[in-house]
């Protein structure tokens, strides 16, 4: 034990090169941030705890006219869900509405509605005028059924009334009373995500000491330093992807609780619905040496002249009343999974090899985020060490945190379905393989790092092919020293060429036989078989559709309102005189990261970038990260439509420029300290309000997700964050 703590200490003072001084300040410096969180908790989010301290409550119970149950309980219906209580001449402070917690949980919609002395009768919205608004709670939730009032003098009459044409009756209530004192709450995740922010706040503050620390000349503190940055994003990534328990479909004891076996420690169980089951099934099939799904497609649908036509088919389905797959590809009478097969190879068929389950969808998408945030801190601080001058440590910090949350994989993990895991696995895959083509630029033996760069590049062809565009960066990387030198010219130079494109034939060629004996082309992936929501036999290409997803992607503003977690649904309108696949997204990227507003600079950047170093390779590499994030877009919006999750496919290349920009412009501006720390703050800026918009986009309620399973719960998320209502 002691020979342990002596580690730990001598570990902790290299990282500080032995300044005593500087680690006290440190353990001060977060002894004060824990008071403070400390603080926050127990005196500002526990508000309504003080103010409430001096209330005599008053139970209204005995004028409640309901039926009621041999336990005292009295019960609402559908016919009688109203509860008014008459000349009750008094202040109204709160209200407290003791439901029953042993009914089944749901949330349920209240409308109150009071007289007081501004107002003789009830009172409800008008066109000027907002009435009391609906008040969600939680029938098993403690702290949502106190409700605080906001009313005019001595309240006369007060009704209460649960609506929602979701609620499921009977609901059972013991008890109703007003001007009830809060009990005080210790909310210890609340506690933990404030500690997180004023930890952030002060480590990320412009005079903080960590933009003193140069990464070339302090190793060890900065790759520590990132090491427990990497730590903690990886972990606040797990809790916010098993926060999300209904799209997990993992059970414990403790967990998921329901549809665990009983016996198991830990146990899978389908989630999503059928068609979600797709790559599991798929596994299933390889094993028994299929490349289709083995369900057979009803027969009404084998002898349709087009099966691709959705409102035939739902026609069809009716008429027989035998359901079909949907979202699968369908061709010469069976189910094709269209989604990049490497997934199922890496993860569900062995996993079913194994276990005889099936893998769940959420945990290969949570673990392939967490190679995506590793690949992406390894390539930036390959980038940072080797390709520029004077890097500190705080700066790689502020880029990093933005280039891993912004660039969409967090809705990834809020949705970890199998539509998220393809475009995971191949994000992942880019950032892995360049960084290993990076390494391999600066080794003395290259050609495993090129092997293994090429490897994971190929391979995003059989997770997500339009990021096969990442491949393209090759060409800024590799042509001064293969093509200009003549290296490729050499013995040495033709093996590691060798090593860079060998990976390509081989993934190629597999992935074309692959197709080849589904689909009888080596080039059709079979997305255009997709029995979807609309024909894409027929979908073409039409430039009318470009307009209005630029603008969806890149240029609209987000749409708020003034309750947690204020992003809305963006409306959408289009002049295309054709049918549109949209889904609910919240923004164009370049209006709602404000991180990317330092792309205008780009040009004067990448002109004293050229003017300064002998060679081009960064300048040719953003070049082609905003060509390539371009395109995407536009494939994407061509291929399939706007959806939120394909944000993911194009938002990484923007902000990988931008982080390359910044490095350029900190570079530029050595000499010139006031600009440079102009720089910082503006930066500091722009990077917060860019996290913040992608952490609230992680909670905004959404179909199918946790809010709309578990509302009830949500309820409890909601009431942590509205510590004041």
């Amino acid at each position: 034990m002691e020979s342990f703590v002596g580690f730990i200490r001598s570990l902790v003072m290299r990282a500080f090169h032995n300044d005593v001084g500087v680690a006290k300040r440190c353990v001060i410096s977060w002894v004060v941030i824990l008071a403070l969180a400390l603080g926050a908790e127990v005196f500002l989010f526990n508000i309504n705890f003080y103010r409430t301290l001096g209330y005599e409550p008053v139970n209204l119970t005995s004028q409640l006219d309901l039926p009621k149950t041999d336990e005292g309980l009295y019960r609402l219906t559908m016919e009688d869900h109203v509860m008014d209580f008459r000349d009750l001449n008094c202040e109204v402070h709160n209200l407290y509405l003791d439901f029953d917690p042993e009914q089944p949980a749901q949330n349920l919609p209240v409308k109150i509605q009071f007289t007081d002395e501004a107002h003789l009768t009830f009172f409800d919205s008008t066109d000027y005028t907002e009435g009391v608004p609906l008040v969600d709670v939680a029938t098993n939730g403690s702290q949502s059924k106190f409700i605080n009032l906001n009313t005019a003098g001595k309240v006369g009459s007060l009704r209460i009334e649960v609506m929602g044409e979701d609620t499921t009756y009977p609901i059972y209530i013991e008890q109703v009373l007003i001007n009830v004192p809060r009990p005080f709450y210790f909310n210890s995740t609340r506690f933990l995500a404030v500690l997180l922010i004023i930890s952030v706040v002060y480590l990320f503050r412009p005079k903080s000491g960590i933009y003193r620390i140069d990464m070339r000349e302090n190793p060890v503190r900065s790759k520590v330093a990132i090491v427990a940055t990497v730590a903690v994003e990886a972990v606040a990534l797990s809790m916010f992807c098993l926060y999300g328990s209904n799209l997990v479909g993992v059970a414990t004891s403790s967990y998921n609780y329901g549809a665990w076996d009983g016996h198991s420690i830990v146990n899978t169980f389908e989630v999503g619905g059928d068609n979600a089951q797709q790559y599991a099934e798929l596994a299933r099939s390889m094993a028994e040496g299929k490349l289709y799904l083995e369900e057979e497609p009803p027969q009404w649908l084998q002898e349709m002249e087009d099966p691709y036509d959705k409102g035939a088919r739902d026609e069809a389905q009716k008429q027989s009343g035998e359901p079909y797959l949907f979202d699968v590809a369908y061709h010469d009478g069976h189910y094709y999974v269209y989604f990049g097969v490497v997934p199922v190879i890496l993860f569900y068929l062995p996993f079913y090899l194994l276990t005889g389950a099936n893998f769940p969808t959420a945990i290969g998408v949570l673990a392939m985020a967490i190679a995506f945030m590793l690949g992406c801190s390894a390539l930036l601080d390959r980038f940072s060490r080797y390709n520029f001058k004077s890097v500190s440590l705080g700066l790689y910090l502020l880029l990093q945190v933005p280039l891993v949350c912004c660039c969409g994989i967090l809705y990834l993990v809020k949705f970890p379905t199998f539509y998220s895991f393809p475009i995971m696995c191949g994000l992942a895959f880019s950032v892995w393989g360049l960084y290993f083509w990076m390494r391999g630029r600066t080794s003395r033996r290259p050609e495993l790092c090129y092997f293994a760069g090429s490897l994971c590049m190929a391979l995003v062809l059989g997770c997500r092919p339009q990021l096969v565009l990442l491949s393209c960066l090759a060409f800024p990387l590799f042509w001064r020293p293969f093509i200009t030198e003549g290296h490729i010219r050499t013995r040495e130079g033709m093996r590691q060429f060798a090593c860079l494109v060998a990976p390509y034939l081989l993934v190629g060629l597999a992935i074309m036989g692959y197709n080849a004996a589904r689909f009888g082309s080596p080039f059709n992936f079979g997305a255009n078989y997709n029995l979807t929501v609309n024909d894409m036999t027929k979908r073409g290409w039409q430039i009318g559709r470009l307009a209005p997803a630029l603008f969806a992607y890149f240029l609209q503003p987000p749409c708020a309102d003034g309750v947690f977690p204020f992003l809305v649904a963006e409306p959408f309108a289009t002049t295309y005189m054709g049918q549109t696949v949209k889904e609910a997204t919240f923004g164009g990227i370049f209006a709602c990261l404000p991180v990317l507003w330092l792309l205008p600079f780009a040009p004067r950047l990448l002109r004293f970038r050229r003017t300064s170093r002998r060679t081009r390779t960064v300048f040719g590499v953003i070049c082609v990260l905003l060509a390539s994030g371009v395109i995407i877009a536009l494939l994407d919006a061509e291929m399939a439509g706007i959806l939120q999750r394909y944000y993911a496919d194009f938002s990484f290349m923007f902000l990988a420029a931008v982080v390359l920009l910044v490095f350029i412009a900190n570079e530029y501006l050595a000499d010139r300290h006031e600009l440079r720390a102009i720089l910082l703050k503006v930066l500091i800026v722009l990077v917060t309000l860019s996290v913040a918009y992608s952490s609230l986009l992680c909670f905004v309620p959404e179909i199918g997700w946790y809010s709309d399973i578990y509302p009830w719960a949500y309820q409890n998320l909601l009431d942590a964050v509205l510590f004041w209502t």
